[in-house]
């Protein structure tokens, strides 16, 4: 991807990071469920958990494509993904921050109408799984800025 070795090597790291809080808080929201006096509510009640799913699979399954490209990068010596990177990059970046911030909003709007705290643990669960979405969400944006260093770079 980029020119030099290192540039390669931590952005193949970002990716392995990014797929890591991606897979746990895949497993975090997907376990997400409270039962309150015999009535259960699951993530997927709620339209926005869902969305924030979404994202977490569509950025598992490009974060694995790029983990593959990036091992091909290395391997060979190729630059021939550059503008796959950039944008695939700048996409998946985008997606995991509009993720985090449905999950986190539908959380704090919902725990507002939960004064009781009868949820407390289906909130604790979300808010990590979204957590773990800000943190993927954070290295893929490191590796979207240096895929953009690598396009300028490019000749």
């Amino acid at each position: 991807m980029e020119n030099s070795s290192g540039a390669r090597v931590t952005c193949l790291i970002l990716r392995i990071l990014t797929f890591v809080f991606l897979f746990i808080s895949f497993f975090v929201l997907v376990t997400t469920s409270q039962t309150v006096e015999s009535v259960k509510f699951h993530f997927n009640n709620f339209h926005t958990y869902r969305y924030v799913l979404a994202t977490i699979i569509i950025g598992i399954v490009f974060n694995l494509l790029q983990i593959a490209f990036s091992l091909f990068n290395i391997v060979k010596g190729a630059t021939g993904t550059i503008l796959f990177d950039f944008f695939g990059d700048k996409f998946l970046s985008y997606l995991l921050a509009t993720g985090t911030a449905a999950g986190f909003g539908l959380s704090v709007d919902l725990q507002t109408l939960d004064p009781d705290d009868y949820f407390g643990t289906f909130f604790d669960k979300a808010y990590a799984a979204s957590a773990l979405l800000l943190f993927a969400f954070f290295c893929s944006a490191a590796v979207s800025i240096l895929s953009s260093f690598a396009l300028s770079k490019r000749p």
